[in-house]
């Protein structure tokens, strides 16, 4: 079976300093892969690379068959609009919108009626226990709120690939654990693939499989059964 998401022999270096040193990555669709290793090792640009949100110096990324590395700028722009959602350690949540524009917001950008999307965003914000803050300004709720609502944003478009990135980083391990809960449940129940970054091992029990990264190169981990 061919993967839904390809990256293969991934170069990438920041001036002098090397980052990826050949490193591959495949997810099937559905499935939930855990990248782990050190700070440093090359975890986060594995994902920003597979993602299209940085350009490699080398190697191949294939999203269902199609080359993401000689795709336009306008081109991945929109790659990851439609069908890849995003959550960050910090949420990266827009400070001046309620809870309900900010999981509106992607569904604006793509076009969709202010009442459809903020409908839509509603119903995320519910499936997600936190429709009690979609009145609320992001700068106004408590750090596993915005995770939640980050969730709800990364979830709304209805992806096929979710990248998330040290998603409870930032929380304490009650609040992280019910995070990782919620996003395995919804994703699971979406049917999109997770590609989870994370250094601790808690969360990565959460995935199918996992893959390491050290030094700027993967190898992979079978999840114990």
């Amino acid at each position: 079976m061919t993967a839904l998401l390809a990256a293969t022999a991934l170069r990438k270096s920041f001036g002098a300093t090397p980052a990826l040193l050949g490193a591959d990555l495949a997810v099937d669709a559905g499935e939930i892969v855990a990248v782990l290793g050190p700070s440093g090792s090359g975890k986060s640009t594995l994902l920003h690379c597979a993602a299209g949100i940085l350009r490699t110096d080398g190697g191949s990324v294939q999203y269902a068959g199609t080359e993401l590395t000689t795709m336009s700028d306008r081109e991945r722009s929109a790659l990851r609009r439609n069908a890849f959602g995003f959550i960050f350690q910090f949420g990266q949540l827009i400070g001046e919108l309620t809870c309900r524009e900010n999981v509106a917001l992607p569904l604006r950008l793509a076009g969709t009626a202010r009442r459809t999307a903020e409908a839509t965003a509603d119903q995320w914000l519910e499936r997600l226990d936190v429709a009690d803050v979609a009145d609320q300004r992001a700068t106004e709720i408590s750090g596993g709120q915005s995770q939640r609502v980050a969730v709800c944003r990364a979830l709304v478009t209805d992806p096929r690939v979710i990248f998330a990135d040290e998603p409870t980083g930032a929380l304490d391990s009650l609040q992280g654990e019910r995070v990782m809960e919620q996003l395995v449940a919804a994703v699971r129940e979406s049917g999109a693939a997770l590609v989870l970054v994370t250094h601790e091992p808690r969360m990565a029990a959460y995935s199918d499989r996992e893959v390491l990264v050290r030094d700027g190169r993967t190898s992979q981990s079978p999840v114990p059964a």
